[in-house]
């Protein structure tokens, strides 16, 4: 039997009884108009091939139960269509997917990294307060870590609101010298 003369309803009628040269004639027919109808959509050699490997695959499989009601070029092509267009809108969420991780990833690296240099910051601004005469130490512990004003300071300490205010601004002259000014810019901010 010459299976290139033969229409393809004959050729789905013996695909349907299991002939396999029925199968290859059909593959051979369309293979390559549907690789270019596929290349159309989708522009990568290797989705392309995957695209008509699972279509011939499942017209293998499925054989038996498949019923054609408008041809089988018709059904290939539509096939074609419909799994190219599964697959673009697959990598697209997977692009998206995967663009949403790598920015919960940089922020979380960025979120790590901040973290890590305010607590070096607080821990260098500490070490230098730590330095200070005990005196300057309580006055800036009592107005920037309590948050009182220098009246309310200078009342727990029996002193003067304008000793308090020298004090403070001794405390910030030396750790801005000791801190260096990136530092002491930072300090401020906190």
């Amino acid at each position: 039997m010459d299976y290139v003369k033969i229409d393809d309803t004959e050729l789905m009628a013996l695909l349907k009884k299991g002939d396999h040269t029925a199968y290859l004639e059909i593959y051979d027919r369309y293979k390559t108009a549907l690789q270019s109808h596929a290349w159309k959509k989708l522009g990568q050699a290797q989705d392309v091939q995957d695209v008509i490997q699972e279509l011939f695959t499942e017209l293998w499989v499925r054989r038996d139960a498949l019923t054609l009601t408008t041809g089988l070029a018709n059904y290939l092509y539509t096939a074609v269509r419909n799994r190219s267009l599964n697959l673009i809108y697959k990598r697209k969420k997977e692009n998206s997917y995967l663009s949403s991780l790598n920015e919960f990833i940089q922020e979380g690296h960025d979120l790590i990294d901040l973290q890590l240099r305010e607590k070096e910051l607080r821990a260098t601004i500490q070490q230098e307060v730590d330095r200070l005469p005990p005196r300057m130490k309580e006055v800036f512990t009592l107005c920037r870590e309590k948050g009182l004003s220098h009246k309310e300071v200078a009342a727990h300490l029996g002193t003067s609101e304008h000793t308090v205010a020298k004090q403070m601004t001794n405390v910030l002259k030396i750790l801005r010298k000791k801190l260096g000014s990136l530092y002491f810019l930072l300090f401020l901010l906190y």
